[in-house]
């Protein structure tokens, strides 16, 4: 084992709430979720360039010069291949829920009860027709090129975001392109080429990221910009952070390829 003083990330655990933002953006894997707390889980697993730094919403994630073992690219491919292995299906019977208080756990999966607002029916007694203008919609499904793409203007949504905005087919889904995925549960690294892919070889006109007001949401922004950096492009992005009451909290102008090579 060779110990060098170099940069390493350090994570402050009374600041992590846990969400898990860090984990999808380390490409080394060296960062883990451990009784709700991020923790790098070996030193020799961490290059020290930080890229999980601003993702975090704590600011929790910082990298200091110390006394750390080396970097090592042939451990961290095989901790990327053993952690590939161990992703096995897992039977429902096998999951026991597990409630989170206030004090702790991931703020994204903290239970809230809501009392709804009543139902208003429409003067025609109809229901409302749907925006949607393609089929599938899950970005694992998505054709890569195809007319879908084609000057388009594409909405990029967290899964949850059309569950919690009542008005989300004619606020945000309206003419657009739709994919959606989850940042917390999905395998977000094929994502980016993916998108990068999509965003490099077709005419996409606009993006927009339509992500939840949790912290571990905040991910499939990042997945955005990383994608749209490494497609060459420059299209312009707007996010939009959506409340779990369903309200529209806030709207970002990012711009195109400079503000993702800042991101």
């Amino acid at each position: 084992m060779s110990v060098v003083t170099r940069q390493i990330v350090e994570i402050d655990e009374e600041k992590c709430d846990g969400c898990g933002d860090c984990v999808t953006t380390c490409a080394e894997g060296a960062i883990q979720i451990i009784d709700d707390k991020a923790k790098l889980v070996a030193d020799n697993l961490c290059d020290g360039i930080g890229n999980c730094l601003g993702i975090c919403p704590q600011g929790a994630i910082t990298v200091h010069e110390r006394a750390a073992e080396a970097y090592d690219e042939s451990a961290v491919e095989k901790h990327l291949s053993k952690q590939k292995r161990e992703k096995l299906p897992v039977q429902l019977t096998q999951i026991t829920p597990t409630p989170h208080s206030h004090g702790g756990g991931c703020p994204g999966s903290q239970l809230r009860n809501f009392r709804p607002e009543p139902v208003v029916a429409t003067a025609s007694g109809q229901n409302r027709p749907s925006m949607l203008g393609q089929w599938p919609v899950q970005l694992t499904l998505l054709p890569p090129a195809g007319s879908i793409w084609d000057k388009a203007n594409v909405l990029i949504a967290a899964d949850c975001v059309s569950f919690a905005m009542a008005d989300f087919h004619e606020t945000l889904l309206a003419g657009k392109t739709l994919a959606i995925a989850c940042p917390k549960l999905d395998d977000t690294g094929p994502y980016v080429d993916k998108l990068a892919h999509i965003f490099g070889n077709n005419d996409v006109r606009s993006i927009e990221v339509a992500i939840m007001e949790v912290p571990c949401c905040r991910g499939l922004l990042q997945v955005v910009m990383d994608a749209l950096q490494q497609s060459g492009k420059d299209i312009p992005v707007e996010a939009v952070v959506i409340g779990v009451r369903g309200t529209v909290d806030q709207r970002m102008s990012l711009g195109g390829r400079a503000a993702a090579a800042g991101c």
